[in-house]
């Protein structure tokens, strides 16, 4: 009877492994042509074998141990690729011998400027797709896009400067995959619906993961070092000619990161990069823009980690509302700017006539952020005549470095209604006057259970607001230096709080200017 037990445990076993390996008929490509010798260019092998896949009703491309130099891998629908553990795809420098196929022709793209270069193009990819379904990714191999450039190139033929691409596809899995260094965009959906990432690995010198005008979406498991952008990234351009919403998404159970590119795959983890591209330091972080046309709903993030990074960012500039999103359970440490940055705006950049934006319904609740940058504290904005609304958040703890003195607390924060929406321009002439939250033009905002502290006396207000309608503050505690108030009000109506630590309980009508 135990050996029967033991039979049927093993042949158990190699049923789980097999199905966990292969789906569907298998195809080699080293049968078909592949040396995998990190030296002859496999991009022909490659295509050869996803044909044969494709012929046959599909099937996964399998790819030994071994490194695979290749230019452009052209998927088609019911096609997994598989990468077996030692297995290296290869992007292929652009040269002497070829290059990635051409960049396709966008009406919607370099001509109206609506978007980056790398937004409006697909195929000048290591791996693209246009128009599929039922498509996967998958193995614990390695994508490196060393190849590929980190910067858009219209202008150099055969260049490439995404990892995966993939457009107005449908049931597309990306799993146990690592890249290292992806391009401009490691990996960018456009218009790509039932779309799941589980258990990637990125370390990246761009963008991480770009989700751009996407529907049913699950981003879990992940760990994307990008110092030098955004790691992940929710957009809704004007790509596909026409405004589509990016919705239904959830991402949990990630980490963002800034260390120095590269040390994260090699476990190093180090730290001496100081500046990013865009002079900002490093950036790492999870952010809903710029591109934002059609906008964002239906989201939630949760149970994710940053560190030594910026700070959650949710903008809407370019019309699209940004409506109902939950975000819980988050730590950050080191953050390198402002740890919320909640902004409408108007850069409006899309097609003419359309109106501003929206951003509201947002719910922010169980966050510990340590040691922010002293420069910063969270902006909450909206722009004059049209504001930021129904926002909560919920048992929060800021601990910032502090040291801002008397005289920062002066400084004037810039509205920048039609600017790029980025804290660093918020703060080229004056750090941010508060140390803890300046929030402007909204209506409707809540804050219960939140403490903010500094661990350098800080001789800024932990709290200022100006443009504010219906405003209610609730178990509330803030660190201030001695004869700093808690709050200062501009233009304040609706103002409320309720057991704040050393305040009595306050209900104020309309208030042109006071402090408390």
């Amino acid at each position: 009877m135990r050996k029967l037990m033991r039979l049927f445990c093993l042949c158990s076993i190699l049923i789980v492994l097999s199905g966990s390996c292969f789906y569907g008929q298998t195809f080699d490509v080293k049968k078909y042509g592949a040396a995998g010798d990190g030296k002859a260019l496999d991009t022909e092998a490659i295509n050869t074998a996803i044909e044969a896949a494709s012929e046959a009703g599909g099937g996964t491309v399998y790819f030994p141990a071994g490194t695979y130099p290749s230019f452009s891998i052209r998927l088609k629908s019911n096609i997994t690729l598989y990468l077996e553990q030692g297995a290296v795809l290869l992007a292929a420098e652009n040269g002497e011998q070829g290059g990635y196929d051409e960049a396709e022709p966008n009406p919607w793209g370099d001509e109206h400027q609506y978007q980056d270069f790398g937004h409006s193009h697909w195929h000048d990819s290591l791996i693209w797709g246009e128009n599929l379904e039922n498509i996967s990714i998958l193995g614990p191999g390695l994508i490196h896009g060393k190849g590929l450039g980190k910067w858009d190139r219209p202008n150099d033929k055969g260049a490439g400067n995404k990892a995966i691409a993939l457009k107005l596809c449908r049931n597309v899995i990306i799993r146990d995959v690592s890249f290292l260094m992806g391009g401009h965009f490691c990996i960018l959906p456009t218009g790509v619906d039932n779309f799941t990432i589980d258990n990637v690995k990125i370390d990246t010198n761009r963008d991480g993961i770009n989700v751009d005008c996407c529907r049913n979406v699950r981003i879990s498991n992940c760990t994307i070092n990008s110092p030098n952008d955004d790691a992940i990234v929710l957009k809704s351009s004007f790509a596909l000619g026409y405004a589509r919403a990016t919705e239904n998404v959830t991402i949990t159970n990630c980490q963002v990161t800034g260390y120095d590119e590269g040390t994260f795959l090699d476990g190093t983890f180090k730290r001496t990069q100081q500046q990013a591209p865009d002079r900002g330091g490093v950036t790492g972080r999870i952010k809903f823009g710029t591109e934002s046309n059609g906008g964002f709903r239906n989201i939630t993030i949760s149970n994710c980690v940053f560190e030594r990074c910026r700070g959650l960012a949710l903008e809407t500039v370019d019309g699209g509302l940004l409506e109902d999103v939950t975000i819980s359970n988050i730590t950050m440490r080191e953050v390198t700017n402002c740890p919320f940055f909640l902004r409408l705006g108007r850069r409006m950049r899309g097609p003419d006539g359309v109106p501003v934006g929206k951003l509201r319904r947002i719910n922010i609740s169980n966050i510990m952020v340590y040691n922010t940058n002293p420069r910063y504290g969270s902006l909450i904005l909206g722009i004059p005549g049209y504001e930021t609304e129904d926002i909560k958040m919920s048992n929060i703890r800021i601990v910032v470095k502090g040291s801002g003195t008397a005289e920062t607390a002066k400084g004037e924060v810039p509205e920048l209604e039609d600017g790029y929406p980025d804290p660093r321009n918020f703060v080229q002439e004056a750090p941010i006057p508060a140390y803890g939250f300046f929030i402007r033009h909204v209506r409707g905002i809540e804050l219960n259970n939140v403490d903010v502290s500094f661990m350098e006396e800080d001789f800024r207000p932990p709290f200022i607001l100006e443009d504010v309608k219906d405003a209610e503050f609730n178990n509330v505690r803030a660190r201030t230096a001695p004869d700093i108030p808690t709050f200062i009000l501009k233009n304040v109506e609706g103002f409320k709080i309720r057991q704040c630590d050393g305040l009595p309980d306050t209900e104020l009508g309309k208030v042109e200017q006071d402090k408390i």
